[in-house]
């Protein structure tokens, strides 16, 4: 049962991800957006990784979206007579991409076997719960951490700043 939610969120995740990027409207990409975060959210749950999953709702569905919404609107993005010209080498480009992300598919699923040890699975398990992720974040990877809430600093004010000067 478990394995049908898994491919059956791979399937949504699958479908939204392509419907973010073939939209016309910058507002319904970012809706199919946080429905492609809401089946990774189920995928993490199939995996057994809670705390991932919580947060994946949180940050990239919440926060996350908010900002994008916010930017879509403050640059009020149209139709721009430009971009037509460069959608048919993206098309190309995408087509390509795709196709070799296929590739890689097929031969992984078809011709690749595991080589993963035989081992106890109950350690697996407790990768994704929250003290173990705890524990990882503030001691073998506190410097990353707070490097990256310095820059999450800096990305605000500066948004701040280019809000203020566009009211102004």
């Amino acid at each position: 049962m478990q394995a049908v939610f898994f491919y059956l969120l791979a399937a949504v995740s699958v479908v939204s991800a392509l419907l973010v990027v073939t939209r016309r409207s910058p507002v319904t990409s970012a809706l199919f957006l946080v429905l492609n975060f809401f089946a990774l959210a189920g995928l993490y749950l199939t995996l057994h990784a809670q705390f991932i999953a919580v947060i994946q709702i949180l940050i990239y569905a919440g926060a996350i979206m908010v900002l994008f919404l916010f930017v879509i609107l403050l640059l009020n993005l149209g139709d721009s007579k430009s971009l037509r010209e460069v959608i048919s080498v993206r098309k190309i480009a995408g087509i390509g991409l795709s196709a070799a992300l296929l590739l890689e598919i097929v031969y992984i699923l078809g011709f690749k076997t595991t080589d993963l040890p035989d081992g106890d699975i109950s350690r697996g398990l407790e990768i994704g719960t929250v003290e173990n992720i705890g524990e990882k974040l503030f001691t073998e990877f506190l410097l990353p951490f707070e490097i990256t809430s310095i820059l999450l600093l800096a990305a605000i004010v500066g948004a701040v700043v280019m809000a203020k000067r566009k009211l102004d």
